[in-house]
């Protein structure tokens, strides 16, 4: 299930999860974010027990969005042990997004 990403679940969710956490910053007026949408539930289906798979509405979370620098939307980011990892703009496919995990 792809996750929604919120300031109330973000730090044990992502910041403080054990397995990779791919996060998709988009927001609902966002052509390409509608786009990514069925990639990522594709992807979070490949990847179950693995990582986890969201998305972070920046107009919703803008606060988290500033903390991370977005400028652009879709940015995907790839979180490790708390930390950004890998990261990339715009639309990808799934075995780039998969690649990025690097399961």
């Amino acid at each position: 299930m792809v996750i929604n990403f919120t300031t109330e679940n973000f730090q044990k969710e992502v910041l403080e999860s054990s397995v990779p956490v791919l996060v998709e910053f988009w927001a609902s007026w966002c052509g390409p974010c509608q786009r990514v949408a069925p990639i990522l539930v594709d992807l979070d289906g490949d990847v179950t027990g693995k990582a986890k798979v969201g998305k972070l509405d920046v107009d919703e979370e803008y606060e988290i969005a500033d903390e991370f620098g977005i400028m652009s939307i879709p940015t995907i980011i790839v979180f490790k042990n708390g930390k950004v990892h890998q990261s990339t703009i715009g639309v990808q496919s799934k075995e780039t997004l998969k690649k990025l995990l690097e399961l």
